[in-house]
């Protein structure tokens, strides 16, 4: 059991952490910060500060480029994940729900898309993209370069 907190803990820490350097962060956190205060004294430390700051700390580490820095962050919120288990083995199903809730938000994919036309002019539409269904492009007479009809080329 002990070894499946961990593991949770360790998933927890990354799903976290990503989301911290999304888009989506302003409404992890909240969440967030409401599974960190379950069971708390009814003065709770207020968690949605505390995780700004660690937010900041990390988007820092990445713009320093500074792994060591951005791997302690996730080590910190491991470390707290996996004694807030300890505690309370139960809150392990309410951390498996907020990792799912996490999940689309962290895993936005980031490609970087480089489109290149080389080779020629084109007198017509150039369509470059991954998906593309039921496009219809209609087609001129015009004249090309020097007069040349589109057939003469």
């Amino acid at each position: 059991m002990q070894a499946e907190l961990a593991t949770l803990a360790a998933s927890g820490a990354t799903a976290l952490v990503g989301a911290m350097v999304s888009d989506a962060w302003s409404q992890a956190r909240e969440r967030v910060a409401r599974f960190l205060a379950r069971g708390e004294d009814p003065q709770p430390v207020d968690y949605a500060e505390e995780l700004e700051t660690f937010r900041t700390e990390l988007i820092a580490a990445h713009d320093a480029e500074d792994t060591e820095a951005a791997a302690d962050i996730e080590d910190e919120w491991r470390l707290r994940l996996r004694r807030a288990l300890r505690a309370d083995p139960a809150a392990a199903e309410e951390l498996r729900v907020l990792l799912a809730e996490l999940a689309p938000q962290a895993a936005e994919p980031r490609t970087a898309v480089v489109n290149t036309i080389s080779g020629g002019t084109y007198h017509g539409p150039v369509i470059q993209g991954d998906r593309f269904s039921q496009l219809t492009f209609h087609s001129s007479t015009a004249t090309g370069p020097a007069g040349q009809s589109p057939d003469a080329r």
